[in-house]
């Protein structure tokens, strides 16, 4: 039998790096069987004793529930040792891809950097985006086909990456591994087919969140680290929740 993992993302924008309403990127996966995490979730409404009808990561960011959060990621949590976060920096992730273009090391404010956004992103050539960059960067004919290499290939959307990072890091003791996410509707084609030929991935089924208590209790995981994450690289970081949320970050985070 393949190991079950649920699995869902939070600030995912697609190839929008910069300027977004993110600055991190976060997928979770989960370990629990369908009965482990409906306990949690009632245990979850137990404790926050919020009227709403779905709970979601807010709830538990909320100043008044700071002791429920910190047992939910804690060592006495039910999800410690049954689940990793995979983060991504998407400044940085942006900036890596630029030093690999030109060898040259860019500041996260730098205008070049959100020029390089905009021009991988556009599909119009003639797109004012593009000439801007071009002018600060170079405006030759080996960098245009650099550039557009890299637009072809899709290289901003973290999205297909972390779920290759999920398989792989459940797979690594030799099981194979079926994949439970919540719903994406920019995985199609050759993006899909990337992921479902991914050696050690047994199959994967998308569902709606709301019908999976796995898939709910990986979108309370990951609105919480990203958020957590979020903090941190912008100077408003708290260490003890940063230190609960160190046990479940991936290794190969881009991440400082």
């Amino acid at each position: 039998m393949p190991l079950e993992i649920a699995c869902d993302e939070s600030g995912s924008e697609g190839e929008k790096l910069i300027g977004g309403q993110t600055d991190v990127f976060a997928h979770a996966g989960v370990r629990l069987s369908l009965d482990e995490a409906a306990a949690c979730l009632v245990e979850l409404r137990r404790r926050i004793r919020s009227p709403a009808v779905e709970y979601k990561a807010n709830h538990l960011l909320r100043t008044k529930h700071r002791r429920v959060l910190e047992w939910f990621l804690g060592p006495l949590g039910p999800v410690h040792g049954r689940a990793h976060v995979y983060l991504v920096d998407k400044k940085l992730l942006l900036a890596n891809e630029l030093r690999g273009l030109l060898g040259l090391d860019v500041s996260p404010d730098d205008e070049l950097l959100a020029a390089f956004n905009d021009v991988l992103r556009t599909r119009n050539r003639r797109d004012p985006a593009a000439g801007s960059f071009f002018a600060m960067a170079g405006d030759t004919g080996e960098l245009r086909a650099k550039v557009a290499e890299l637009r072809d290939a899709k290289v901003l959307d973290p999205l297909v990456p972390a779920i290759l990072r999920a398989v792989g890091r459940w797979s690594e003791d030799g099981e194979s591994v079926f994949l439970v996410h919540d719903e994406q509707p920019s995985l199609r084609g050759e993006r899909l087919t990337e992921i479902e030929s991914s050696p050690g991935l047994a199959g994967l089924e998308f569902v709606d969140s709301r019908t999976d208590a796995r898939v709910q209790v990986a979108d309370f995981l990951v609105g919480v680290a990203r958020r957590i994450a979020e903090d941190e690289l912008n100077g408003n970081g708290d260490a003890v929740l940063t230190g609960l949320l160190a046990p479940y970050v991936d290794s190969k985070s881009l991440w400082n």
